[in-house]
């Protein structure tokens, strides 16, 4: 199989990129090779940025190819037309925030987003999915019957730069008192990259087409399972103080952002999505511990002192947690 990859070098990409290589495929990798990568060097690099197309390509041609990152409309068109006559299928790497509402039973013909403005290319919190939709039909426009839409929900493991994962993996062996948003069987659901990678990789080997929700598990895992998971893998003496989120929104905490993986009730549907036709098809999620462990070994791995990219800094934590514990107790 020869397949091209648009991006490929980082996070969800290395993994799909490894995964392919252990099948035994021909791998191109078309990337802008800014940030100086020296991975997979075995493999065809070209390089190029999409905005200016993928004339670097030349007159090559693939059974399969797979964008990793496209999130304007406009160049999505414009890399599937371009890849029309040289390519049999396209899979394009969607997410689950394509939903509008994001209510509980989310499935692969829920409603999905409508910006107000559909020319818009600014990439926010707010366009994002509805701009992840127009991708899709763009994708699907250009190569009519040919093109399998895949639906992540949140992407976890190593290599991942958002952290918002590593952040309790990091944080929950250091022990100590851990804020923790209440109710413990808040739902959480996502993918461990490796596992979409290899999945993707043979839904495109087979060239299986649709729409498909790539999150899991189908019964989603809850807030406490994953912080006693990480304390059982990480060890310490971690204690988890649950607060509630009526007391989080008056402090002004980022859901998201300083909480990572913690969403504010009215869009808790998002970790609620259902995914059987992916399970049905292939998809193998890990063992949540198996996650932990291979996250916590990874980040341990990284440039001493490296910062994270989400989670509550350690003097909000206690200043949060202080302010908490006094309004319990009538102080």
């Amino acid at each position: 199989m020869r397949l091209l990859v648009i991006g490929g070098t980082r996070f969800v990409g290395r993994h799909l990129v490894e995964a392919a290589l252990a099948a035994g495929a021909e791998v191109t990798l078309f990337h802008r090779g800014s940030g100086g990568c020296t991975l997979f060097p075995e493999v065809r690099h070209v390089h190029g940025d999409r905005d200016g197309g993928l004339s670097a390509l030349g007159d090559g041609s693939w059974d399969a190819v797979v964008d990793t990152c496209g999130y304007v409309p406009r160049l999505v068109r414009a890399s599937a037309e371009f890849l029309a006559g040289r390519a049999g299928h396209y899979t394009f790497i969607s997410t689950i925030s394509v939903y509008s509402p994001f209510t509980p039973g989310l499935d692969e013909i829920s409603p999905v987003a409508a910006l107000d403005d559909p020319t818009t290319e600014e990439v926010t919190g707010e366009t994002y999915g509805g701009l992840k939709v127009l991708c899709e039909q763009a994708a699907e426009a250009a190569m009519p019957g040919r093109v399998l839409q895949v639906r992540p929900g949140i992407i976890v493991g190593p290599h991942d730069p958002t952290d918002r994962f590593t952040y309790w993996v990091r944080r929950i062996p250091m022990g100590g008192r851990v804020l923790v948003p209440s109710p413990p069987d808040r739902p959480i659901q996502f993918v461990h990259a490796a596992d979409l990678g290899a999945w993707v990789v043979r839904m495109a080997l087979a060239g299986k087409t649709g729409v498909y929700n790539a999150t899991g598990p189908d019964t989603p895992h809850t807030m406490e399972a994953l912080v006693r998971t990480c304390r059982d893998v990480g060890g310490g003496n971690a204690e988890f103080v649950w607060v509630d989120e009526p007391f989080l929104v008056r402090e002004g905490v980022g859901f998201w952002r300083e909480l990572p993986l913690c969403i504010e009730a009215a869009d808790r549907g998002v970790f609620m999505a259902r995914v059987g036709k992916a399970l049905d098809d292939g998809l193998e999620l890990r063992p949540m511990v198996q996650t932990v462990r291979e996250t916590l070994a990874w980040d341990a791995k990284r440039e001493p002192g490296t910062q994270l990219a989400a989670g509550l800094k350690a003097d909000r934590e206690a200043e949060l947690l202080e302010r908490w514990t006094a309004g319990e107790s009538g102080g």
